[in-house]
């Protein structure tokens, strides 16, 4: 019995000294972050050319509510392997501008083992890796965005636990097989002629044009692209000439690219310019919210600031109008913080007692009514008493005898004179 306990202080012991390093990661994970992919996906996987530890990319879709998993095929070109409805994301289309302006992030972001999170509070999670190069440069802000389990989001995009299952399964797979990082694409939208249209009269259409230029390499090429940034913008690949560098905040080095490349991408832009007139001209769906730039993001961050506060704040987040007033919904939230759950009790306790107040004004006015009815029924049979005491009694009328017709009469009378004629008659003679 000794030596179990000795064991299992060993075992604390150990945690304790490894905390979050590498080796921990594997093996104290909980049993959900080793799960394998199931025998379907790797059945397809197998059919594609694909081994269970190549490569991997994934991509994402705000408005179609899509997170993609692609994987590399024994050429060297990826296919995709894996579709999920995102469960949730926050915000609105449109890029992560400042801590707290519950955007979920656009752009090129690279995830690495260390980023990949077994112990998330949110089942299983990687960090995107927001901000990136791009990010910081622009002078954006923020941390911690995730792909997570627990289908609940505050600027992250959120999956059902047994997607993340799956999609953890995914990247871990990948860095098994060597992989070093794998690349996160999220769009605002599928990036088609179409789409492009809808949103061209939009505030961050030129932001989105710039990440069509890396949506339209992986769709030439199928493979993931190589991301740079200078001048303060996403390029991609483009190789920068002998001894020079991409600064993110300098001026863009010169660059070539293959021929065969360029040819491909210039082909494919021919084709995207021909369908995007056509769609200009087109009736398509009206466009979904947008944020409109870091101004509405302030106003939302400064939401979130009172509300991690414990300040009474709506419970959405407010929204700047394309002429610059701020809606902002009539509805009070709650803050789960010393402050807020303060408040909270003061409102259940007005709540109780206005409810107490309405239960007993309610049993009052039925009393009250019940009284009244009783007072009129009371009242009705006193008047009906009164008005049976008042009636005069009922007196017998006799019916009047009928009299008897005229020829019947004089005839009674003829009867009568003869038979006393008769009677004299006898009398006289004796009879």
């Amino acid at each position: 019995m000794l030596a179990k306990f000795a064991r299992a202080g060993l075992i604390v012991a150990a945690l304790g000294v490894a905390g979050c390093t590498e080796s921990s990661v594997g093996d104290f994970a909980p049993q959900h972050a080793n799960r394998q992919l199931p025998a379907k996906v790797l059945a397809e996987m197998s059919k594609k050319g694909m081994s269970r530890t190549a490569p991997v990319m994934a991509r994402i879709f705000k408005e179609e509510g899509k997170l993609e998993i692609w994987k590399q095929k024994s050429n060297g070109r990826y296919d995709i392997i894996a579709s999920y409805d995102i469960c949730k994301w926050s915000g609105k289309l449109g890029p992560k501008f400042t801590e707290g302006d519950r955007q979920a992030p656009e752009g090129f972001y690279t995830v690495r083992p260390a980023q990949m999170k077994p112990n998330s509070q949110y089942h299983l999670a990687f960090n995107m890796g927001y901000p990136n190069a791009y990010d910081r440069v622009n002078g954006r802000t923020g941390s911690n965005l995730m792909v997570h389990g627990a289908c609940s989001s505050s600027g992250c995009y959120s999956m059902t636990d047994p997607q993340i299952e799956e999609i953890y399964a995914f990247g871990r797979d990948a860095f098994k097989g060597g992989q070093t990082e794998f690349q996160i694409q999220a769009f605002p939208f599928r990036m088609t002629a179409a789409n492009m249209a809808r949103y061209r009269n939009d505030p961050n259409y030129e932001f989105w044009k710039m990440l069509k230029a890396g949506y339209d390499n992986f769709e030439v090429t199928k493979v993931p692209p190589k991301v740079d940034v200078c001048e303060k913008r996403y390029v991609f690949n483009q190789i920068a000439a002998d001894g020079q560098g991409f600064d993110p905040a300098g001026t863009c080095p010169a660059t070539t690219q293959p021929d065969s490349l360029r040819m491909a991408y210039s082909a494919y832009q021919s084709t995207y310019e021909a369908a995007f007139n056509s769609a200009v001209n087109t009736s398509t769906p009206a466009p979904k919210p947008t944020i409109a730039g870091i101004k509405e993001a302030n106003i939302v961050s400064e939401w979130t600031r009172k509300r991690a506060r414990g300040e009474r704040v709506p419970i959405e987040p407010p929204s700047l109008n394309t002429d610059g007033t701020v809606t902002e919904t009539q509805r009070m939230g709650r803050i789960d913080s010393p402050a807020g759950r303060k408040m909270a009790a003061l409102d259940a306790e007005k709540a109780a007692k206005q409810k107490a107040a309405e239960e007993k004004a309610a049993a009052v006015a039925a009393a009250k009514a019940a009284k009244e009815l009783a007072q009129q029924q009371l009242a009705a049979e006193k008047a009906a008493a009164k008005a049976a005491k008042q009636q005069p009694a009922a007196v017998a009328v006799q019916q009047p005898v009928e009299a008897a017709p005229a020829s019947e009469m004089q005839t009674a009378q003829s009867d009568g004179t003869v038979s006393k004629l008769k009677k004299r008659l006898l009398g006289m003679f004796g009879g």
